[in-house]
């Protein structure tokens, strides 16, 4: 065999390991996040539960369910716009004891990649940005996708004291608990 076709062969052979790598690889389809969804949470003050709501935020989506490899999202979040409802709460919520919105006006999360649990269940791993501290998280949802709309619920349970939510005399558990679940419901439409 001359080395004209041996080189052609080991081309194609190349081509052909990385193609495939490069059809993953390739961006998944963008999505549009409805006005009507939800980023809330809930956590629990001298023993009673309080939920609240962010009523300003953004989702960059991009998701192919058979492209996980292709698909990100990035969440930024208004911190200030949480409003829970009780005045009190609602006014210390932005300041330095709590979210310190005015040094770090945005919460963020980036995927990093996405897990099929199958049954329409699905976890996304990636980084929660909150008053300037990352750490890793993995946020399960359930996820159905009928035409070009897709429905995602989700809850990821956090430790605020892990991100220095609650400062002070708000530090420890004693009267508002560590625990926070985030929630997210929404509704996207593909390509808009």
């Amino acid at each position: 065999m001359n080395a004209r076709r041996l080189f052609a062969r080991a081309l194609i052979a190349g081509l052909l390991l990385v193609l495939p790598a490069a059809a993953l690889a390739a961006p998944a389809p963008r999505w549009s996040v409805d006005g009507g969804s939800r980023l809330g949470f809930a956590g629990k003050m001298s023993g009673e539960a309080f939920t609240g709501v962010f009523r300003s935020w953004s989702a960059q989506i991009a998701f192919d369910p058979k492209n996980l490899a292709g698909s990100k999202a990035e969440v930024a979040v208004n911190v200030a716009s949480a409003a829970t409802g009780d005045a009190d709460r609602d006014q210390a919520l932005p300041t330095d004891d709590w979210f310190a919105a005015g040094k770090f006006p945005k919460a963020t999360f980036v995927t990093r990649a996405f897990k099929d649990l199958g049954g329409g269940r699905y976890q996304a791993v990636g980084d929660l940005t909150i008053r300037g501290v990352s750490r890793p998280v993995v946020l399960p949802f359930t996820l159905v996708i009928t035409g070009d709309t897709a429905r995602m619920n989700g809850q990821l349970a956090l430790n605020r004291a892990a991100f220095g939510i609650g400062q002070g005399k708000w530090a420890t558990g004693d009267t508002v608990d560590t625990q926070v679940a985030v929630t997210i419901a929404l509704t996207a439409h593909r390509g808009h």
